[in-house]
């Protein structure tokens, strides 16, 4: 539980922890996954959107949308999630309920609600499924780091906004334990047949974006936009590639870094590149905060971040990170540039986004680490 006298250090350091646990889920998933299909979906509908709002005032690191579930609409904060699948909802009556910010939602209340009989195509699509002694639906969902939702696999309408979107499946989770904090529930975005945007996909053209706002709990809301209004004018593409073993992430061709205008000499796109199995590749994440790079790609890109920063004062190694510096008392620094080259984008990030502040007194970290696995995660962070 969150007291309202931690310190920003320590929330800080609590996400973090709960990073670390969300990239193993990742890389977890990843080397366990077994060939499916990627869904596939057509048809059209004009587009809607809803608020993006920081859960960082929750003690989170992942991002939140508020939403409403049911007829009449219960509006709830629900964890905005590209790298799962399943929606869910904390749900009444709770076996075991973690402690949220809205009130927990009652599909008895609801006209809409409706459970999914056990044999439907809806229920075999579940990776963990069963069936309750009416012969509904029940789903399960286990996370890598031990938090979990389990109740009756359903349909409801989710209203985004003014705009109502019906029978979409969803978990009423009567059963939830772990590291969710102060969202009602799970929004997934991912790739895979029972996520969102594949089960409405043929409603929006297919078509959807988020932006996210930084870090600041007090900074406007931004949006995220289904349907053709999800592309702006002047935007740059990149092409998503699929993983023949797991149907869930949106995987990206990363092909280099360039720091302070000049390419990082070490880092080969073969560093960045999927295998015929499905190891390896470039992933993009909403619920990872941290970018973590393959460890030779990251070790060349820190050396040459510090070597273009080695003016600055450098301070002890926060948490997960090892490059730090101390810039209390100034105003304005002067960093390197850091540029992330994807095939037919770069993106130039700004410095907000690779040097960030991890304590009050003026620590400023290099927001990147290394992992061991092929897997590479561009996390949240770097996606402001």
């Amino acid at each position: 539980a969150l007291s309202s006298e931690d310190t920003p250090e320590l929330l800080f350091d609590l996400r973090l922890q709960r990073d670390a646990l969300r990239s193993g889920t990742i890389y977890s998933l990843v080397s366990k996954a077994v060939a499916r299909n990627p869904p596939r979906a057509a048809g059209r509908r004009s587009g809607f959107s809803s608020s993006i709002i920081s859960g960082l005032a929750q003690g989170s690191g992942e991002y939140f949308t508020r939403l409403g579930v049911g007829t009449p609409a219960r509006n709830l904060y629900m964890v905005l999630d590209t790298g799962s699948d399943v929606v869910w909802v904390q749900c009444a009556p709770c076996k075991s309920c973690y402690s949220q910010s809205d009130p927990i939602f009652d599909p008895t209340k609801s006209a809409s609600f409706s459970g999914i009989p056990c044999g439907s195509p809806l229920c075999r699509s579940l990776d963990s499924s069963g069936c309750n002694q009416r012969r509904m639906c029940l789903y399960q969902v286990s996370y890598g780091d031990g938090s979990v939702t389990f109740g009756d696999f359903s349909t409801e309408t989710l209203t985004f906004r003014r705009t109502s979107v019906g029978r979409v499946a969803l978990g009423c989770g009567h059963d939830n334990e772990g590291l969710f904090v102060g969202a009602a529930g799970l929004l997934g975005l991912g790739r895979g047949k029972l996520s969102f945007p594949s089960q409405t996909g043929s409603r929006f053209n297919r078509k959807f974006s988020y932006c996210l706002v930084d870090r600041s709990a007090s900074s406007k809301p931004s949006s995220l936009v289904f349907g053709d209004a999800a592309i702006p004018r002047g935007a740059l593409f990149t092409p998503l590639l699929t993983n023949p073993k797991l149907d869930t992430f949106y995987y990206v061709e990363l092909l280099g870094i360039s720091v302070g205008g000049t390419r990082v000499p070490k880092i080969s796109p073969s560093l960045f590149k999927m295998d015929q199995d499905g190891n390896g590749g470039v992933i993009i994440d909403s619920g990872t905060s941290v970018t973590r790079l393959t460890q030779p790609a990251y070790t060349a890109t820190r050396d040459a971040f510090r070597l273009g920063a080695r003016n600055l004062k450098r301070a002890p190694d926060f948490s997960l990170f090892d490059t730090c510096f101390d810039l209390s008392g100034q105003t304005s620094v002067k960093v390197p540039t850091l540029v992330l080259h994807f095939r037919g984008a770069d993106l130039s990030l700004p410095a907000t986004n690779y040097l960030i502040p991890v304590d009050s007194s003026g620590t400023f970290c290099f927001a990147f680490a290394g992992t061991m696995n092929g897997l590479s995660i561009i996390g949240n962070i770097q996606q402001q």
